[in-house]
């Protein structure tokens, strides 16, 4: 119904956002990614939209791109899976990890991630491998140059999660010293993350 929203960023909270357009505020459901790519409060702001209709339901989603968007729509489509568990899950990964994981049948790595088991992981890959194959956007989205990078983060992250840390809390970690560091190995990325997340 809505392809997406423009206007002002109103408010921003972990999960919500609140986005005034022509006078009338929308509140949208987010994820930890798109929270963070959102500008400061005040400015300008494009969020691609999702609207959830069920009987006693109508919330609307929003995405800072369109390929989590359509992630989020695919993750509806297997049993189970409702726009919380869809929401958490685009939370504990990056979309690209997540078409690795799905087209690649690692179930192992949606381990971790609050909701998923394995037999809701091993659902989603089952699911939707075929669904994600059949989509040029999303194979254009995992870049073979980006390989070595994303294994990188999610072998820290993995190792992390191990530790005990909850994957939502070492993702952000991990994302952090990797925007600010190149050439890292898994073990300084993990010991980097350890004195982040404890000095938060």
């Amino acid at each position: 119904m809505f392809a997406y929203f423009r206007g002002k960023l109103v408010t921003v909270l972990s999960e919500e956002a609140v986005v005034e357009v022509s006078g009338v505020a929308f509140r949208f459901l987010i994820s930890a990614t798109t929270n963070r790519q959102l500008p400061e409060p005040g400015s300008e702001v494009l969020l691609f939209s999702h609207l959830y209709v069920r009987e006693d339901t109508l919330q609307l989603y929003g995405f800072s791109r369109e390929e989590e968007r359509q992630l989020f729509r695919l993750l509806l489509l297997v049993s189970g899976v409702g726009p919380k568990l869809a929401l958490a899950i685009l939370s504990g990964m990056q979309v690209p990890d997540i078409h690795q994981a799905i087209l690649g049948n690692a179930p192992e790595r949606l381990y971790g991630i609050t909701g998923v088991g394995k037999k809701t992981a091993a659902r989603i890959i089952l699911d939707l491998r075929d669904k994600l194959l059949k989509l040029s956007p999303v194979q254009g989205e995992v870049d073979p140059v980006s390989l070595p990078a994303n294994r990188l983060r999610e072998d820290a992250v993995n190792a992390l999660v191990t530790l005990g840390f909850s994957r939502l809390t070492v993702q952000k970690a991990v994302v952090s010293i990797l925007e600010q560091n190149t050439g890292l190995t898994v073990e300084e990325v993990v010991k980097a993350a350890l004195v982040s997340i404890h000095k938060s």
